[in-house]
């Protein structure tokens, strides 16, 4: 019954009139930029991180979490009409794109639509029920364990995110020494600042996000010569009653999954679309016809992107640790509205925590109703040229880093993160992991000290406490696995390679 109680008071913040505004504002960006390859949730919301600065708190979250399930949806429809996906909409392609082949654009859509509310509506009440428990349980921890919970927040979105250990902790690396810059709070000594002035008070998370997200995703685009021709096909949205059937098993498996998925460190929506289009290929009764262009392989994985997207929200407030790139941006932006991620959050600032929270089911009808019947209106946005967007992009960037501390130097800061981001992808490097080291860094050095303070300079508190020693174990654990597998492939490449010289003729 308090879950109901807080959910009421939550739905008297949501359905406040201008938080109804930033609501169906971050929902049509959202699904404007999901629409349009290249610029994703990660880039538009460090681009609009400026704007919030102006906004009132609840209405600035309210709208960039909008933004961030909203895309989720934009993303499935350039994925099934013009098989353009991006990282969240990968699987759409498969059964999504072979059924607008077949002539049934309308029905992959309304099902994405419909499966997509059906995955935000049980994600939604997962959130509520789960996310004021895991704050309790947040309470449980010290110094020491929170350090060791940031390690495996580290390892597990290096890991995830770049496919390689050594390269994202490498990143994370790079972001916690970034995020030592300026002075230091204990000593007031500068750190790392060169003797330049303007670093004395660090670098800007504004600055590092759109550089790094923002500017470099634009100028990878700019540098691709792709040709992309608008959808021109027939829409017919309404199923029959045999195919509605069809879409809600898959659509609650798939929100199940991407619910619990969205969880765990490293997880969200990216990961939850290929597990739960693998289980509707294991459990489905239509298994068989998944991947021929298959309601199931539409409805399974939209619901499992969006619920995963909604989830991703529950370690970032209940305990403070961002648990992947877009969530290291919305901390970003809880940070400058001066408030802090984490078990106090929810009893100190429960309008914000619980209008969020509602927030979020009335996205999801504002996404029902953008989404399912605008659907042919918003593939308009395919005929926008790149020559045009992208340089009014450019300047809105500009615009938006120099209104937060009114100094031009922050825009060559700017500018020099977007020349490292764009050099990070040509690479194949990924700047997830030094966003989340960039700003895990501080709050990773401040409970370290605390905890060699509180245990008189001794290292073993790391190892004594059962919350930080289980976690440094299974740390230890993964990384052992990660080298035994490093020397079977290479062994395993080695016998390869004699084996086919052994069959070549002399």
């Amino acid at each position: 019954m308090d879950v109901l109680h807080n959910l009421a008071f939550g739905f008297s913040h949501a359905l406040a009139l201008h938080n109804l505004m930033y609501c169906a504002i971050g929902c049509v960006v959202g699904t404007l930029v999901g629409l349009l390859p290249g610029l994703g949730p990660l880039a538009t919301i460090s681009i609009l991180l400026p704007l919030t600065y102006s906004i009132d708190t609840t209405g600035a979250l309210i709208m960039l979490a909008g933004i961030y399930y909203g895309a989720q949806y934009g993303d499935s429809v350039s994925a099934i009409t013009m098989k353009i996906p991006h990282a969240s909409s990968i699987v759409a392609c498969i059964d999504g794109y072979a059924m607008t082949l077949k002539g049934r654009t309308g029905l992959a859509l309304f099902t994405a639509g419909l499966s997509s509310f059906i995955g935000g509506t049980v994600a939604i009440v997962v959130l509520a029920f789960l996310a004021p428990t895991l704050g309790e349980v947040a309470f449980l921890f010290g110094p020491a364990d929170y350090c060791a919970l940031m390690m495996v927040g580290f390892v597990c979105v290096s890991f995830v995110t770049t496919g390689s250990l050594l390269n994202g902790l490498a990143m994370c690396l790079i972001g916690v020494l970034l995020g030592q810059i300026g002075t230091d709070v204990n000593s007031g000594l500068q750190r790392f600042t060169l003797d330049l002035p303007f670093l004395a008070d660090g670098i800007g998370i504004v600055s590092i996000a759109l550089g790094c997200f923002g500017i470099a995703e634009i100028t990878k685009n700019l540098d691709s010569r792709e040709e992309r021709s608008p959808f021109n096909g027939k829409i017919k949205l309404m199923p029959t009653w045999a195919e509605f059937k069809r879409i809600w098993p898959s659509a609650i498996r798939g929100s199940l999954v991407g619910s619990f998925l969205g969880i765990l460190p490293g997880g969200g929506p990216t990961i939850a679309q290929f597990a739960a289009y693998a289980i509707d290929k294991k459990v489905s009764k239509y298994k068989h016809e998944i991947g021929t262009g298959c309601i199931e392989g539409v409805a399974g994985q939209a619901a499992a992107d969006e619920a995963a997207a909604r989830t991703s929200f529950i370690p970032l407030m209940s305990i403070g640790i961002p648990e992947n790139a877009v969530m290291a941006l919305m901390m970003a932006a809880f940070i400058i509205k001066g408030i802090q991620p984490g078990p106090n959050m929810i009893a100190g600032h429960p309008e914000l925590f619980w209008g969020l929270v509602a927030s979020m089911w009335v996205g999801n009808c504002f996404l029902l109703i953008l989404n399912v019947p605008l659907v042919r209106y918003w593939l308009s946005v395919f005929k926008v040229p790149y020559n045009v967007l992208f340089p009014c992009i450019l300047f809105f960037c500009c615009i938006g880093t120099y209104s937060v501390n009114n100094n031009v130097d922050d825009i060559f800061i700017t500018a020099a993160f977007g020349l490292m981001g764009y050099l990070m992808m040509r690479l194949e490097l990924d700047a997830a992991p030094l966003m989340l080291g960039f700003i895990l860094g501080p709050m990773l050095e401040e409970n370290f000290r605390r905890a060699l303070l509180l245990s008189r300079g001794s290292f073993g508190a790391f190892f004594t406490r059962p919350i930080s020693g289980t976690l440094l174990g299974l740390i230890g654990l993964f990384m052992a696995w990660q080298v035994v597998a490093f020397f079977l492939k290479a062994r395993g490449t080695k016998a390869a390679a004699l084996a086919t010289k052994a069959t070549q003729p002399a």
